[in-house]
Protein backbone atom coordinates (compact mmCIF):
# COMPACT_ATOMS: atom_id res chain seq x y z
CA UNK A 1 0.00 0.00 0.00
CA UNK A 2 1.03 3.17 -0.75
CA UNK A 3 0.45 6.45 1.65
CA UNK A 4 0.29 8.61 -1.45
CA UNK A 5 -3.45 9.62 -3.37
CA UNK A 6 -3.88 10.97 -6.63
CA UNK A 7 -6.18 13.44 -4.13
CA UNK A 8 -2.56 14.80 -3.26
CA UNK A 9 -1.75 15.47 -5.73
CA UNK A 10 -3.68 17.48 -7.27
CA UNK A 11 -4.25 19.23 -3.99
CA UNK A 12 -0.72 19.77 -3.72
CA UNK A 13 0.67 19.66 -6.70
CA UNK A 14 3.46 22.38 -6.85
CA UNK A 15 4.91 19.75 -3.22
CA UNK A 16 5.48 17.26 -5.75
CA UNK A 17 6.70 18.64 -9.52
CA UNK A 18 9.58 17.03 -10.64
CA UNK A 19 9.60 14.40 -8.39
CA UNK A 20 9.13 10.24 -7.98
CA UNK A 21 5.90 9.31 -6.85
CA UNK A 22 4.53 5.94 -6.66
CA UNK A 23 0.70 5.40 -7.10
CA UNK A 24 -1.32 2.33 -6.95
CA UNK A 25 -5.18 2.17 -8.36
CA UNK A 26 -7.35 0.92 -11.71
CA UNK A 27 -7.04 1.66 -14.79
CA UNK A 28 -9.75 3.65 -16.46
CA UNK A 29 -8.81 3.86 -20.20
CA UNK A 30 -5.19 3.23 -21.90
CA UNK A 31 -4.47 4.63 -25.50
CA UNK A 32 -1.03 3.48 -27.33
CA UNK A 33 1.10 4.20 -30.31
CA UNK A 34 3.82 1.95 -31.41
CA UNK A 35 6.63 3.86 -29.25
CA UNK A 36 4.66 5.54 -26.40
CA UNK A 37 0.97 5.03 -24.77
CA UNK A 38 -1.16 6.92 -22.22
CA UNK A 39 -3.35 5.20 -19.08
CA UNK A 40 -5.64 7.55 -17.00
CA UNK A 41 -5.69 6.11 -13.52
CA UNK A 42 -7.77 6.23 -10.56
CA UNK A 43 -7.17 5.05 -6.93
CA UNK A 44 -10.37 6.58 -6.05
CA UNK A 45 -9.29 9.45 -3.70
CA UNK A 46 -10.29 12.06 -6.11
CA UNK A 47 -12.83 12.51 -8.83
CA UNK A 48 -10.42 13.39 -11.69
CA UNK A 49 -7.86 10.86 -12.86
CA UNK A 50 -3.89 11.19 -13.44
CA UNK A 51 -2.36 10.47 -16.50
CA UNK A 52 0.46 8.29 -16.96
CA UNK A 53 2.53 8.61 -19.57
CA UNK A 54 4.54 4.80 -20.74
CA UNK A 55 7.23 4.53 -23.81
CA UNK A 56 8.98 1.27 -25.13
CA UNK A 57 12.11 1.82 -22.84
CA UNK A 58 9.91 0.01 -19.92
CA UNK A 59 10.52 -4.00 -20.10
CA UNK A 60 7.08 -4.75 -20.29
CA UNK A 61 5.75 -2.20 -23.00
CA UNK A 62 3.71 -4.78 -25.05
CA UNK A 63 2.28 -6.04 -21.62
CA UNK A 64 1.01 -2.66 -20.27
CA UNK A 65 0.18 -1.49 -23.83
CA UNK A 66 -2.88 -5.04 -23.39
CA UNK A 67 -3.86 -3.47 -19.94
CA UNK A 68 -7.76 -3.84 -19.68
CA UNK A 69 -10.02 -1.85 -17.89
CA UNK A 70 -10.06 -1.95 -14.74
CA UNK A 71 -6.86 -3.54 -14.71
CA UNK A 72 -4.55 -3.05 -10.95
CA UNK A 73 -1.48 -1.61 -11.44
CA UNK A 74 1.24 0.18 -9.32
CA UNK A 75 2.75 3.44 -10.88
CA UNK A 76 6.68 4.42 -9.88
CA UNK A 77 7.37 8.05 -11.73
CA UNK A 78 8.20 11.32 -11.98
CA UNK A 79 5.67 14.35 -11.51
CA UNK A 80 5.71 15.99 -14.42
CA UNK A 81 3.71 20.04 -14.73
CA UNK A 82 1.75 20.43 -18.14
CA UNK A 83 0.73 23.90 -18.33
CA UNK A 84 -0.44 24.00 -21.90
CA UNK A 85 -2.60 20.51 -21.93
CA UNK A 86 -6.14 19.56 -20.32
CA UNK A 87 -4.23 18.25 -17.33
CA UNK A 88 -2.55 20.49 -14.69
CA UNK A 89 0.39 16.89 -14.81
CA UNK A 90 1.27 13.74 -15.90
CA UNK A 91 3.53 11.08 -14.67
CA UNK A 92 6.16 10.40 -16.90
CA UNK A 93 6.34 6.44 -15.64
CA UNK A 94 9.72 4.91 -14.96
CA UNK A 95 7.70 1.51 -14.01
CA UNK A 96 4.35 0.06 -14.07
CA UNK A 97 3.93 -3.09 -12.28
CA UNK A 98 0.77 -5.23 -13.75
CA UNK A 99 -1.18 -6.45 -10.03
CA UNK A 100 -3.83 -8.10 -11.34
CA UNK A 101 -5.67 -8.29 -15.36
CA UNK A 102 -9.24 -7.57 -15.78
CA UNK A 103 -11.53 -9.94 -17.45
CA UNK A 104 -12.18 -8.50 -21.20
CA UNK A 105 -16.18 -8.83 -20.36
CA UNK A 106 -15.85 -6.09 -18.30
CA UNK A 107 -19.12 -4.81 -18.22
CA UNK A 108 -18.33 -1.09 -17.59
CA UNK A 109 -16.42 0.04 -21.17
CA UNK A 110 -15.39 3.60 -22.88
CA UNK A 111 -18.44 4.54 -23.32
CA UNK A 112 -22.13 6.39 -22.31
CA UNK A 113 -24.42 3.72 -20.17
CA UNK A 114 -27.49 4.26 -19.52
CA UNK A 115 -29.12 4.80 -15.91
CA UNK A 116 -31.27 1.97 -16.19
CA UNK A 117 -27.96 -0.77 -17.66
CA UNK A 118 -26.85 0.68 -14.75
CA UNK A 119 -29.20 0.01 -11.91
CA UNK A 120 -28.62 -3.79 -13.66
CA UNK A 121 -25.18 -3.34 -12.25
CA UNK A 122 -25.34 -1.92 -8.97
CA UNK A 123 -22.30 -3.68 -7.20
CA UNK A 124 -19.78 -1.85 -9.96
CA UNK A 125 -21.73 1.43 -11.22
CA UNK A 126 -19.95 3.42 -8.27
CA UNK A 127 -17.15 3.02 -11.08
CA UNK A 128 -18.40 5.43 -13.31
CA UNK A 129 -17.79 8.98 -13.59
CA UNK A 130 -21.34 9.86 -12.83
CA UNK A 131 -22.18 7.57 -9.86
CA UNK A 132 -18.30 8.79 -8.91
CA UNK A 133 -19.61 11.86 -8.52
CA UNK A 134 -22.95 11.50 -7.07
CA UNK A 135 -21.83 8.98 -4.23
CA UNK A 136 -18.82 11.74 -3.53
CA UNK A 137 -21.47 14.70 -2.73
CA UNK A 138 -23.68 12.26 -1.24
CA UNK A 139 -20.55 11.16 1.36
CA UNK A 140 -19.51 15.52 2.10
CA UNK A 141 -23.89 16.33 2.02
CA UNK A 142 -24.40 13.23 4.70
CA UNK A 143 -21.09 14.97 6.69
CA UNK A 144 -22.29 18.84 6.12
CA UNK A 145 -25.67 17.63 8.17
CA UNK A 146 -23.87 16.48 11.00
CA UNK A 147 -21.74 19.37 10.97
CA UNK A 148 -24.45 22.10 10.72
CA UNK A 149 -26.43 20.45 13.77
CA UNK A 150 -23.10 19.51 16.00
CA UNK A 151 -22.44 23.10 15.60
CA UNK A 152 -25.40 24.39 16.95
CA UNK A 153 -25.51 22.46 19.83
CA UNK A 154 -27.85 19.36 18.79
CA UNK A 155 -27.46 16.22 20.51
CA UNK A 156 -27.11 13.16 17.89
CA UNK A 157 -29.86 10.17 19.07
CA UNK A 158 -30.10 6.53 17.67
CA UNK A 159 -33.70 6.52 17.58
CA UNK A 160 -34.98 2.16 17.53
CA UNK A 161 -35.58 0.42 13.82
CA UNK A 162 -38.09 -2.00 15.42
CA UNK A 163 -41.55 -0.60 16.63
CA UNK A 164 -44.62 -1.05 17.57
CA UNK A 165 -45.74 2.59 17.51
CA UNK A 166 -47.37 4.20 14.48
CA UNK A 167 -46.08 7.65 13.40
CA UNK A 168 -47.14 7.62 9.66
CA UNK A 169 -49.51 5.23 9.21
CA UNK A 170 -49.19 1.25 9.39
CA UNK A 171 -49.95 0.70 6.39
CA UNK A 172 -46.52 2.03 4.94
CA UNK A 173 -44.85 0.23 7.57
CA UNK A 174 -43.04 -3.15 7.10
CA UNK A 175 -44.33 -5.49 9.73
CA UNK A 176 -41.87 -7.71 11.85
CA UNK A 177 -42.86 -11.14 13.15
CA UNK A 178 -40.66 -14.40 14.32
CA UNK A 179 -43.57 -16.32 13.41
CA UNK A 180 -42.93 -19.43 11.10
CA UNK A 181 -45.28 -18.30 8.31
CA UNK A 182 -44.87 -22.30 6.45
CA UNK A 183 -46.28 -23.57 9.69
CA UNK A 184 -50.27 -22.85 11.18
CA UNK A 185 -49.99 -19.80 12.62
CA UNK A 186 -51.47 -19.12 15.93
CA UNK A 187 -55.29 -17.78 16.32
CA UNK A 188 -57.12 -15.64 18.32
CA UNK A 189 -60.36 -14.73 17.17
CA UNK A 190 -59.48 -15.78 14.04
CA UNK A 191 -56.80 -13.63 13.43
CA UNK A 192 -53.01 -13.95 14.13
CA UNK A 193 -52.33 -14.55 17.84
CA UNK A 194 -49.21 -12.06 18.06
CA UNK A 195 -48.95 -12.69 21.93
CA UNK A 196 -47.14 -15.47 20.90
CA UNK A 197 -44.68 -13.47 18.72
CA UNK A 198 -40.67 -12.40 20.04
CA UNK A 199 -42.87 -9.01 20.87
CA UNK A 200 -45.39 -10.03 22.28
CA UNK A 201 -47.52 -7.71 19.86
CA UNK A 202 -47.45 -6.48 17.02
CA UNK A 203 -44.27 -5.34 15.71
CA UNK A 204 -43.21 -2.76 12.68
CA UNK A 205 -40.09 -1.65 10.96
CA UNK A 206 -40.05 2.41 11.82
CA UNK A 207 -41.13 4.63 8.62
CA UNK A 208 -39.77 7.42 10.94
CA UNK A 209 -37.81 8.37 14.20
CA UNK A 210 -39.67 11.47 14.98
CA UNK A 211 -41.96 10.68 18.09
CA UNK A 212 -38.93 8.45 19.97
CA UNK A 213 -37.36 12.03 18.94
CA UNK A 214 -39.81 14.22 20.88
CA UNK A 215 -38.88 12.18 23.87
CA UNK A 216 -35.49 13.37 23.87
CA UNK A 217 -35.86 16.79 22.68
CA UNK A 218 -37.64 17.16 25.84
CA UNK A 219 -35.06 16.11 28.04
CA UNK A 220 -31.82 17.80 25.48
CA UNK A 221 -33.69 20.51 24.02
CA UNK A 222 -32.55 20.43 20.24
CA UNK A 223 -31.85 16.60 19.04
CA UNK A 224 -31.88 15.17 15.28
CA UNK A 225 -31.86 11.48 14.16
CA UNK A 226 -29.92 11.04 10.65
CA UNK A 227 -30.36 7.24 9.55
CA UNK A 228 -32.19 4.77 7.59
CA UNK A 229 -36.24 4.84 6.70
CA UNK A 230 -38.07 1.91 5.70
CA UNK A 231 -41.71 2.12 4.24
CA UNK A 232 -43.32 -0.64 2.52
CA UNK A 233 -45.54 1.46 -0.04
CA UNK A 234 -45.54 -0.33 -3.60
CA UNK A 235 -45.04 2.52 -5.23
CA UNK A 236 -42.42 2.61 -8.56
CA UNK A 237 -42.12 6.79 -8.83
CA UNK A 238 -39.12 8.70 -9.84
CA UNK A 239 -39.07 10.03 -6.29
CA UNK A 240 -40.19 6.95 -3.62
CA UNK A 241 -38.09 4.16 -2.63
CA UNK A 242 -39.09 1.77 0.19
CA UNK A 243 -35.56 2.22 1.31
CA UNK A 244 -34.01 6.01 2.26
CA UNK A 245 -32.43 7.88 4.29
CA UNK A 246 -34.04 10.84 6.67
CA UNK A 247 -32.67 13.63 8.59
CA UNK A 248 -35.27 14.60 11.50
CA UNK A 249 -34.42 17.24 13.86
CA UNK A 250 -36.79 17.93 16.92
CA UNK A 251 -36.69 21.50 18.92
CA UNK A 252 -38.07 22.14 22.18
CA UNK A 253 -39.16 26.07 22.75
CA UNK A 254 -39.63 26.53 19.15
CA UNK A 255 -42.76 27.76 17.39
CA UNK A 256 -43.44 27.20 12.77
CA UNK A 257 -41.79 30.83 12.21
CA UNK A 258 -38.62 29.57 14.47
CA UNK A 259 -38.83 26.24 12.61
CA UNK A 260 -39.15 27.69 8.99
CA UNK A 261 -36.06 30.04 9.90
CA UNK A 262 -34.03 26.12 10.79
CA UNK A 263 -35.44 24.75 7.53
CA UNK A 264 -33.83 27.69 5.23
CA UNK A 265 -30.45 27.89 7.14
CA UNK A 266 -30.30 24.17 6.94
CA UNK A 267 -30.37 23.83 3.46
CA UNK A 268 -28.41 26.22 2.62
CA UNK A 269 -25.94 25.25 5.44
CA UNK A 270 -25.74 21.72 3.22
CA UNK A 271 -26.32 23.11 -0.44
CA UNK A 272 -22.94 25.41 0.18
CA UNK A 273 -20.60 23.15 1.73
CA UNK A 274 -21.32 20.78 -1.09
CA UNK A 275 -20.29 23.13 -3.44
CA UNK A 276 -17.43 24.63 -2.00
CA UNK A 277 -16.13 20.71 -1.03
CA UNK A 278 -17.27 18.92 -4.34
CA UNK A 279 -16.20 21.33 -7.15
CA UNK A 280 -14.92 19.32 -9.36
CA UNK A 281 -18.56 16.96 -9.18
CA UNK A 282 -20.94 19.76 -9.24
CA UNK A 283 -18.90 20.74 -12.50
CA UNK A 284 -19.25 17.60 -14.10
CA UNK A 285 -23.30 17.34 -13.02
CA UNK A 286 -23.77 20.42 -14.30
CA UNK A 287 -22.57 19.48 -17.76
CA UNK A 288 -23.25 16.47 -18.11
CA UNK A 289 -26.73 15.94 -15.95
CA UNK A 290 -28.48 18.94 -15.44
CA UNK A 291 -27.47 22.06 -17.53
CA UNK A 292 -28.05 25.21 -14.98
CA UNK A 293 -27.38 23.14 -11.82
CA UNK A 294 -24.69 25.46 -10.55
CA UNK A 295 -26.69 28.38 -11.34
CA UNK A 296 -29.79 27.01 -9.79
CA UNK A 297 -27.90 26.08 -6.65
CA UNK A 298 -26.48 29.56 -6.08
CA UNK A 299 -29.87 30.85 -6.32
CA UNK A 300 -30.65 29.09 -3.47
CA UNK A 301 -28.13 30.25 -1.60
CA UNK A 302 -28.83 33.90 -2.13
CA UNK A 303 -33.18 33.45 -1.90
CA UNK A 304 -35.11 34.62 0.60
CA UNK A 305 -38.07 31.93 0.91
CA UNK A 306 -41.29 32.99 0.43
CA UNK A 307 -44.01 31.81 3.28
CA UNK A 308 -47.29 31.41 2.35
CA UNK A 309 -50.28 29.92 3.64
CA UNK A 310 -52.05 26.67 2.10
CA UNK A 311 -55.17 28.62 1.52
CA UNK A 312 -53.06 31.49 -0.58
CA UNK A 313 -51.45 28.74 -2.58
CA UNK A 314 -54.74 27.08 -3.74
CA UNK A 315 -56.11 30.83 -4.30
CA UNK A 316 -53.12 31.46 -6.48
CA UNK A 317 -53.76 28.05 -8.42
CA UNK A 318 -56.91 28.61 -9.21
CA UNK A 319 -56.57 32.35 -10.70
CA UNK A 320 -53.47 30.68 -12.80
CA UNK A 321 -54.73 30.66 -16.35
CA UNK A 322 -53.70 26.98 -16.60
CA UNK A 323 -55.39 23.75 -17.46
CA UNK A 324 -54.92 21.67 -14.12
CA UNK A 325 -54.46 17.56 -14.42
CA UNK A 326 -55.39 17.88 -11.22
CA UNK A 327 -57.72 20.40 -9.93
CA UNK A 328 -56.28 22.82 -6.83
CA UNK A 329 -58.68 22.33 -3.89
CA UNK A 330 -58.77 23.80 -0.14
CA UNK A 331 -59.20 20.53 1.21
CA UNK A 332 -56.09 18.51 -0.70
CA UNK A 333 -52.74 18.60 -0.92
CA UNK A 334 -50.60 20.23 -3.63
CA UNK A 335 -50.42 17.82 -6.80
CA UNK A 336 -46.38 18.19 -8.84
CA UNK A 337 -48.13 20.15 -10.98
CA UNK A 338 -49.11 22.77 -8.45
CA UNK A 339 -45.39 22.73 -6.73
CA UNK A 340 -44.29 23.65 -9.79
CA UNK A 341 -46.32 26.24 -10.33
CA UNK A 342 -45.87 27.95 -6.98
CA UNK A 343 -42.07 27.63 -7.44
CA UNK A 344 -42.42 29.39 -10.15
CA UNK A 345 -44.72 32.04 -9.42
CA UNK A 346 -42.46 33.35 -6.63
CA UNK A 347 -39.18 32.17 -8.90
CA UNK A 348 -37.46 30.89 -5.90
CA UNK A 349 -38.36 28.23 -2.61
CA UNK A 350 -41.61 28.81 -0.84
CA UNK A 351 -42.73 27.66 2.23
CA UNK A 352 -46.63 26.27 2.32
CA UNK A 353 -47.79 26.51 5.89
CA UNK A 354 -50.71 26.13 7.77
CA UNK A 355 -52.54 22.96 6.21
CA UNK A 356 -56.41 21.88 6.57
CA UNK A 357 -55.88 19.61 9.18
CA UNK A 358 -58.07 16.76 7.46
CA UNK A 359 -55.25 15.82 5.21
CA UNK A 360 -52.20 16.18 8.01
CA UNK A 361 -50.87 13.44 10.92
CA UNK A 362 -52.34 13.86 14.24
CA UNK A 363 -49.31 14.88 15.95
CA UNK A 364 -49.53 18.40 14.09
CA UNK A 365 -50.69 21.51 16.71
CA UNK A 366 -53.94 22.91 15.95
CA UNK A 367 -54.39 26.06 14.75
CA UNK A 368 -57.04 28.40 16.54
CA UNK A 369 -59.24 28.39 13.78
CA UNK A 370 -60.28 24.35 14.57
CA UNK A 371 -59.70 23.83 10.65
CA UNK A 372 -56.42 24.31 10.29
CA UNK A 373 -53.05 22.70 11.66
CA UNK A 374 -49.08 24.62 11.82
CA UNK A 375 -47.76 22.08 9.46
CA UNK A 376 -45.15 23.25 6.58
CA UNK A 377 -43.87 22.06 3.36
CA UNK A 378 -41.01 23.10 1.95
CA UNK A 379 -41.36 23.28 -2.01
CA UNK A 380 -37.85 23.93 -4.30
CA UNK A 381 -37.76 24.63 -8.14
CA UNK A 382 -37.31 21.26 -9.94
CA UNK A 383 -37.88 19.35 -6.75
CA UNK A 384 -41.36 20.63 -5.47
CA UNK A 385 -41.56 19.28 -2.10
CA UNK A 386 -37.88 18.94 -0.34
CA UNK A 387 -38.92 18.99 3.46
CA UNK A 388 -41.82 18.73 5.52
CA UNK A 389 -42.34 19.96 9.17
CA UNK A 390 -44.95 20.88 11.97
CA UNK A 391 -45.32 22.51 15.25
CA UNK A 392 -46.33 19.53 17.60
CA UNK A 393 -49.38 19.34 19.14
CA UNK A 394 -48.16 19.88 22.91
CA UNK A 395 -51.80 19.73 25.01
CA UNK A 396 -53.13 16.81 26.15
CA UNK A 397 -56.41 16.92 25.97
CA UNK A 398 -55.81 18.24 22.59
CA UNK A 399 -53.66 15.46 21.25
CA UNK A 400 -55.88 12.51 22.13
CA UNK A 401 -59.37 14.15 20.87
CA UNK A 402 -56.87 14.50 17.72
CA UNK A 403 -56.12 10.93 17.96
CA UNK A 404 -59.77 9.72 18.71
CA UNK A 405 -61.24 11.44 15.69
CA UNK A 406 -58.22 9.65 13.41
CA UNK A 407 -59.03 6.23 14.86
CA UNK A 408 -55.66 6.25 16.70
CA UNK A 409 -55.26 3.98 19.52
CA UNK A 410 -53.88 6.13 22.55
CA UNK A 411 -52.78 3.07 23.93
CA UNK A 412 -49.67 1.94 22.82
CA UNK A 413 -48.92 5.74 22.43
CA UNK A 414 -49.38 6.10 26.54
CA UNK A 415 -45.28 7.29 26.86
CA UNK A 416 -45.59 9.67 24.19
CA UNK A 417 -48.64 11.02 25.39
CA UNK A 418 -46.80 11.41 28.83
CA UNK A 419 -44.36 14.10 27.35
CA UNK A 420 -47.95 15.93 27.46
CA UNK A 421 -48.42 15.51 31.57
CA UNK A 422 -44.84 16.09 32.65
CA UNK A 423 -43.44 18.90 31.61
CA UNK A 424 -45.17 19.52 28.08
CA UNK A 425 -43.85 22.43 26.13
CA UNK A 426 -43.79 24.26 22.32
CA UNK A 427 -42.03 22.06 20.35
CA UNK A 428 -41.19 21.37 16.48
CA UNK A 429 -39.68 19.18 13.99
CA UNK A 430 -39.51 18.61 10.35
CA UNK A 431 -37.77 15.26 8.06
CA UNK A 432 -35.76 15.86 5.10
CA UNK A 433 -35.43 13.07 2.29
CA UNK A 434 -31.71 12.82 1.99
CA UNK A 435 -32.38 11.51 -1.48
CA UNK A 436 -34.38 13.72 -2.65
CA UNK A 437 -32.20 16.73 -1.70
CA UNK A 438 -29.38 14.54 -3.34
CA UNK A 439 -31.63 14.38 -6.11
CA UNK A 440 -31.91 18.19 -6.60
CA UNK A 441 -28.07 19.04 -5.13
CA UNK A 442 -27.43 16.45 -8.56
CA UNK A 443 -29.96 16.65 -11.07
CA UNK A 444 -30.26 13.48 -11.31
CA UNK A 445 -33.98 12.30 -11.42
CA UNK A 446 -34.46 9.59 -10.03
CA UNK A 447 -34.13 8.46 -6.30
CA UNK A 448 -32.77 4.64 -7.42
CA UNK A 449 -29.57 6.74 -8.84
CA UNK A 450 -28.78 8.54 -5.60
CA UNK A 451 -28.79 5.77 -3.14
CA UNK A 452 -26.22 2.75 -3.27
CA UNK A 453 -28.67 -0.31 -3.79
CA UNK A 454 -31.88 0.91 -4.23
CA UNK A 455 -34.93 -0.62 -2.68
CA UNK A 456 -38.00 -0.72 -4.84
CA UNK A 457 -40.76 -3.01 -5.20
CA UNK A 458 -39.56 -6.11 -7.34
CA UNK A 459 -35.70 -4.97 -6.15
CA UNK A 460 -33.81 -6.47 -3.65
CA UNK A 461 -30.50 -7.65 -5.35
Amino acid sequence: MTDLTIKNLFRDTSDYANKEVTLEGWVKTVRDSKTFGFIELTDGSFFKNVQIVFNDKLENFVEIAKLTISSTIKVTGTLVITENAKQPFEIQATEIVIEDLCDSDYPLQKKRHSFEYLRTIAHLRPRTNTFSAVFRIRSVAAFAIHEYFQERGYVYVHTPIITCADCEGSAEMFKLTTLNLDENLPKKDGKTDFSQDLFGRKAYITGSGQLHGETFASAFGKIYTFGPTLRSENSNTKTHANEFWMIEPEISFCDLDGLMDIEEDCLKYIVKTVMERCPEEIDFCNTFIEKGLKEKLTKILNSEFVRIDHKDAIDILKKADKEWEFQPDYGEDLAKEHEKYITEYFNGPVFVKNWPKDIKSYYMKLNSDGKTVAAVDLEVPGAGEIMGGSQREEDYEKLTTRMKEMGIATEPLYWYLDLRRFGTNIHSGFGLGFERLLMYITGIENIRDVIPYPRTPNNCD
